[in-house]
C-alpha cells in the first residue's frame, strides 16, 4: 500500500503543483491533509492573499478541506481529528471558528486539537486547519476522544484546567504538566487504554518556562513508558497559550497496537523520556527534530535556518531508515520556525525537494516564539507509514 497525493480536479484557490508538500495524502482508507488557511490567489495583484476576519477565514479553510476530502472520496463525516492552529492575534475571536466548525460537522464530533501559534506564514491569516480522515469516520468517546479504524486514538488538547475551568497549579509548570498527563491518562482509560499506549506527546509552553522545562523530565519518567517504550515528543514555545495562567498545553496520540521503539543508535536517548520513533501497527510516530549533533549535544549552524533544516531532515531520514522506511513513506511534517529564521525560510523548500520524495508529505508551517534550545531556528514534527 503506497501513499497517493490527493489532486482535486477543481481547486480554485491556487495552483497546487510545484510545492514540496501535497494538499493531502491517502494511505488506504486514510487521508492526512496539510494545514490549510484562507490563502488564495488574487489575479489582480498576482499574489497569494488572505481576506476577511476569523469567520470568513475559517469558512474558506474548511471549503478547501471539503474539496480535498471529496477528491479522496471522503467527506466531513469521515474526519477523525481536526487540528486548528490559531494565531495569538486571532485567539480572542477563536469562538467564531469554533462556530463554523460546529456548523460544518453537525452531530459528527472529531477530536479537536487547538494549537496556539504566534503567527502563520501568511501574516494576515488567523487560522490554519489540518484534518485526518478515515472511511467510515471515528468511534467517538467521552471527553472528545476519537478512535480511528486503524486503532489510532486521538485526544483533544489537554489543558491544566479543573472541572470548573479554573487553572490548576498556577505558576507551576511541573504541576500543570503532571495534571495534563493525569488527565490524558484518564481520557485514555475511558476508552480502555492508558498513557502506556501513547505514541506521541507534543507540548506547547512559553518562553518564561524555558529555564524550568527540564523539571518535566521527572514527571514524564514517573508517568510515561510503562509499557517499556517512551512516546515520541516535542516541545515548542509560544508567546501566549489558550488562556492566562496556562503554562502548558499537551497533545497526545495513542495506539491500540503494540509499541516498538525505533532508534538509529543514538545513545543520548537512553536517558531521556522520549524516543526518536515509535512503530505502532502500520505507522511510525516520531519525536520533534532540530539541528542537534546527536553525539556532542551541540546545536549546529546557529543563525542559519536552511542549514539547520538540512540537519533536521537528515535526522528524520535516519529514523525512517532504522524503521525500514524511506523518504517516500513520510506522511506529514509540521514545521515550527522562529522569527529569526523567517527571512531565509523559503530556502527550506529546496532542502525538502532535495531530501524528500514524491508524493510530498502533507505539511503545515507555523511561527513560534522560540524553541527549547535558543540556538534552534526550526523544529519538525514528522510521521510516516511503514512499508
Amino acid at each position: 500500500m503506497t501513499l497517493q497525493a490527493i489532486r482535486p480536479s477543481h481547486f480554485p484557490w491556487f495552483r497546487y503543483d510545484g510545492y514540496s508538500f501535497s494538499l493531502g495524502l491517502t494511505h488506504g482508507d486514510d487521508a492526512w491533509l496539510s494545514g490549510h488557511s484562507a490563502s488564495e490567489y488574487d489575479p489582480e495583484s498576482g499574489r497569494i492573499v488572505v481576506r476577511g476576519g476569523m469567520t470568513d477565514q475559517a469558512r474558506t479553510a474548511y471549503a478547501k478541506i471539503g474539496a480535498i476530502l471529496d477528491a479522496a472520496g471522503l467527506s466531513f463525516a469521515d474526519v477523525t481529528r481536526v487540528t486548528e492552529n490559531v494565531t495569538v492575534a486571532g485567539l480572542d475571536v477563536y469562538q467564531e471558528a469554533a462556530a463554523v466548525r460546529a456548523e460544518i460537522f453537525g452531530e459528527h464530533r472529531p477530536a479537536v486539537s487547538t494549537v496556539i501559534v504566534d503567527r502563520l506564514l501568511r501574516p494576515a491569516a488567523f487560522i490554519e486547519i489540518e484534518v485526518h480522515a478515515s472511511a467510515g469516520g471515528a468511534a467517538a468517546a467521552a471527553g472528545g476522544v476519537t478512535e480511528a479504524p486503524d486503532g489510532t486514538i486521538f485526544l483533544p488538547t489537554v489543558l491544566p484546567l479543573d472541572e470548573r475551568g479554573d487553572v490548576v497549579a498556577e505558576g507551576d509548570l511541573t504541576g500543570q504538566y503532571a495534571y495534563c498527563l493525569e488527565q490524558a491518562d484518564r481520557l485514555l482509560r475511558g476508552v480502555g487504554s492508558s498513557l502506556d499506549a501513547a505514541v506521541t506527546t507534543y507540548d506547547y509552553t512559553t518562553p518564561a518556562t524555558r529555564d524550568v522545562y527540564r523539571r518535566t523530565h521527572a514527571v514524564r519518567k514517573e508517568r510515561l513508558g510503562g509499557a517499556g517504550v517512551y512516546p515520541g515528543a516535542g516541545g515548542i514555545l509560544m508567546s501566549r497559550l489558550h488562556r492566562p495562567g496556562v503554562l502548558v498545553a499537551l497533545d497526545v496520540t495513542a495506539s491500540r497496537h503494540p509499541l516498538e521503539a525505533v532508534n538509529p543508535g543514538w545513545a543520548r536517548y537512553e536517558t531521556l523520556t522520549y524516543t526518536p520513533g515509535v512503530k505502532a501497527g502500520g505507522m511510525l510516530w516520531m519525536s520533534g527534530f532540530a539541528a542537534l549533533d546527536m553525539e556532542t549535544q551541540q546545536a549546529l549552524h546557529p543563525g542559519d535556518v536552511v542549514a539547520q533544516a538540512e540537519v533536521t531532515y537528515e535526522a528524520i531520514l535516519r529514523v525512517l531508515d532504522a524503521a525500514g522506511a524511506g523518504p517516500e513513506h513520510l506522511l506529514s511534517t509540521i514545521e515550527y520556525v522562529c522569527p529569526e529564521g523567517l527571512s531565509a525560510y523559503r530556502g527550506v523548500a529546496d532542502v525538502r525537494k532535495r531530501l524528500l520524495r514524491e508524493p510530498w508529505p502533507a505539511s503545515t508551517g507555523a511561527i513560534c516564539a522560540g524553541l527549547l534550545r535558543p540556538e534552534f531556528l526550526i523544529e519538525v514534527f514528522p510521521a510516516a507509514v511503514l512499508p
